[in-house]
């Protein structure tokens, strides 16, 4: 059974419908495995707790806006 784990920001329960049936779709066609057999985890991570080269995402929005 594929795992499929995604990291993520906030997102709306439409949106991770979406997100799930895409994925279970895209891997089900590669792999050649019912859709069935998918197991999809999204994790969703608040920009604070991430890093990128040596700042918190959160500060890297900041900068941008």
């Amino acid at each position: 059974m594929p795992v499929i784990t995604v990291d993520s920001p906030k997102l709306t329960k439409e949106q991770k419908a979406e997100l799930v049936k895409s994925f279970s779709e895209a891997a089900s066609k590669i792999m050649g495995l019912p859709v069935d057999a998918m197991v999809i985890i999204i994790r969703e991570t608040d920009p604070e707790n991430v890093g990128v080269g040596d700042c918190l995402l959160c500060d890297l929005r900041r900068v941008k806006e």
